[in-house]
């Protein structure tokens, strides 16, 4: 399996993590939370929204762009230099806003949430696979 299929995959679980949160939301029901404390303080917190827009919604696009932007590369459409820089620094940058949250959770909002923590791992995942390759994707 590619380093590309890899992150498609783990795109697609985060496609489907962020699905569940905006459909619970959208009905007003609280998320299941398997582990963790409450779901509800951290998703209901005053950081649950990064300007304006709410994470899932934010972390839904996020997940989507890069699994449009793996199955370019795999089919070899556009550029294949621009596709994978702007891969590289979408993934290094969710890294980045992950780890603000999980500081969040962590000693400010003083909770955890079983499926933000899952997001941030899914996107640790794609930031060691791409390490992994050296940042040099192939198809």
């Amino acid at each position: 399996m590619t380093a590309l299929s890899l992150l498609f995959t783990m795109a697609a679980l985060g496609l489907s993590e962020t699905a569940y949160l905006i459909k619970k939301r959208r009905a007003m029901e609280a998320p299941v939370c398997p582990v963790g404390e409450d779901c509800r303080a951290v998703l209901s917190s005053k950081y649950s929204r990064l300007f304006f827009v709410h994470n899932e919604i934010a972390g839904f696009v996020f997940y989507a762009v890069i699994s449009a932007i793996a199955s370019f590369l795999v089919i070899g459409l556009g550029s294949f230099e621009i596709l994978n820089l702007i891969l590289d620094v979408l993934v290094f940058a969710g890294s980045a806003v992950s780890i603000f949250f999980l500081y969040l959770q962590w000693k400010v909002i003083k909770a955890w949430c079983f499926w933000c923590v899952m997001s941030a791992l899914t996107i640790f995942a794609m930031a060691i696979i791409i390490l992994s390759v050296g940042f040099k994707l192939t198809p």
